[in-house]
């Protein structure tokens, strides 16, 4: 439970890149973290040296009923923030086309990028108060309108579908006072981004955490990226 002044955060998809580094970056900033893995990653070092405000949850978001064990186990829990980090760009070949990917590779990535994430935000969002956030990654890929040049098309596909469900959740939930967010963090070198990515994490972290706080209490769905700049659909 949050007390006096301390933020909570939930951070689902933590065990390494960008939800590894955006854990630290709100350990540091004097938040209390709950951050989520697949299997044993950093994060349990990193709560070893945390003085007790990192709790480190074990859950796959592809599978429903760990989604909501989870919820049972953080029970009555205030989250000021929570942000579903949780993705992949993993096909078989990353830039195949929508006429090249198999099937198997296109449900894979469109369950993982899209209908997990929101799965996660339907079972996990009573616990943040109106006057909470809750975030998920998203990209500048899965903007529409600046798609001029294709590539990583599947990709691109899932991260699009993931703002379509994230506005179909606000609109459903129009009286709603938290503020919503869809994060572009930039293209980082990550194992997600690859080693050909024009940042470094301490490029993009630091600016989503910024946009993050800044955004708290404004209400509303936004899409914005590392610079708190609105990104088109």
């Amino acid at each position: 439970m949050s007390t006096g002044g301390e933020k909570r955060a939930l951070i689902i998809g933590a065990s390494r890149g960008l939800g590894y580094a955006l854990t630290t970056e709100f350990l540091d900033r004097g938040w209390q973290v709950t951050a989520t893995e697949r299997k044993p990653s950093a994060l349990r070092e990193l709560a070893e040296s945390a003085g007790g405000r990192l709790t480190v949850e074990t859950v796959d978001i592809a599978v429903p009923a760990q989604v909501t064990a989870l919820h049972e186990r953080l029970g009555g829990s205030r989250i000021d923030l929570l942000f579903v980090n949780a993705g992949t760009n993993y096909t078989t070949d990353p830039s195949a086309t929508f006429t090249d990917v198999s099937t198997d590779d296109f449900i894979r990535v469109m369950v993982t990028n899209a209908l997990s994430p929101m799965r996660v935000i339907e079972t996990l969002e009573d616990l943040v108060p109106p006057s909470g956030t809750i975030g998920v990654m998203s990209s500048g890929q899965g903007s529409v309108t600046d798609n001029t040049n294709g590539g990583f098309e599947v990709y691109r596909a899932s991260k699009s579908a993931l703002n379509q469900l994230m506005r179909s959740f606000a609109a459903r939930h129009a009286d709603d006072p938290r503020t919503l967010l869809l994060m572009a963090p930039g293209w980082v070198k990550t194992d997600l981004g690859g080693p050909g990515a024009r940042l470094n994490l301490d490029d993009s972290i630091p600016g989503v955490a910024d946009t993050i706080e800044a955004q708290t209490g404004r209400g509303g769905l936004h899409y914005l990226d590392r610079q708190n700049r609105s990104v088109n659909w």
